[in-house]
């Protein structure tokens, strides 16, 4: 496979408009991006992206239905009894820290926001538990208000398609925010997460199964070959993802399509 990788010397147009085109590819391989945090309000998803730190999301989703069951209000977790909490919320870990954070966090929604959730950045941000991150993730898919969410995946692959320099979160949102349309930010964010939990992995990348091939600076990373690429696709959607980047979906193995998204 051959691919012709970014120069050295983009322009910030050339930027700009490559970024684009791995926007649009993102879009066409993960179709089925979204939040993978179970929720249907604010609250939960709040405190369930309160428990994801440190944990998969796939622990955090068989937790929280029986969490939520019995704490279905932010007056319920201010009053929670932490014995009860902490047993509850375990399997996450850090559970102590996480039940100090949900505590604090319902009792602060219930003097100061009537126990609900605000929409505004400015106040989610001032809430136990919740920083710049969390509170994107909340908007976004809580209120509809476009935020992006920059976690180790979405960090590592946009150093890896050299769409920013930056290291600091709040840098690396600001830069690749201005490199899309702000009604893309929410939907760019779970993309790319999903890209990084199913292709473009920390240790050793799909790139040969890769649909963003010529479009990034690091193809190589990983191996090119298609056979050995192709082995590394996770998820249900395996083996589409080989289709896609042109790559015989037989090479994807039966235990990839059933393998957990780290």
């Amino acid at each position: 496979m051959t691919t012709s990788s970014p120069s050295v010397a983009e322009t910030d147009l050339g930027r700009k408009r490559r970024a684009r085109r791995i926007g649009r590819a993102l879009t066409d391989a993960h179709p089925d991006a979204h939040c993978e945090l179970d929720h249907s309000n604010a609250l939960e998803l709040a405190v369930a992206t309160i428990l994801s730190a440190q944990c998969t999301d796939k622990r955090v989703n068989e937790v929280t239905p029986k969490l939520f069951a019995r704490y279905p209000s932010a007056a319920d977790y201010a009053g929670a009894d932490r014995t009860e909490l902490e047993e509850l919320i375990r399997p996450t870990g850090f559970f102590r820290n996480k039940t100090d954070s949900l505590t604090k966090l319902g009792q602060a929604l219930v003097e100061r926001y009537d126990g609900q959730i605000p929409g505004k950045l400015t106040d989610l941000v001032t809430l136990p538990g919740i920083g710049r991150k969390t509170a994107n993730v909340i908007l976004g898919n809580a209120f509809g208000v476009p935020g992006i969410t920059v976690d180790t995946h979405f960090q590592r692959l946009v150093h890896r398609w050299r769409l920013t320099d930056e290291t600091d979160p709040v840098k690396i949102e600001h830069a690749v925010g201005a490199l899309f349309e702000k009604r893309d930010w929410t939907m760019l964010s779970h993309r790319v997460i999903f890209h990084g939990r199913r292709v473009c992995h920390a240790r050793k990348p799909a790139c040969g199964a890769c649909t963003l091939t010529k479009l990034c600076p690091s193809y190589g990373t990983g191996p090119t070959e298609p056979a050995a690429a192709a082995k590394l696709l996770k998820g249900p959607r395996a083996r589409d993802l080989a289709v896609a980047a042109g790559v015989d979906p037989e090479m994807v193995p039966t235990q990839a399509v059933g393998a957990e998204a780290p």
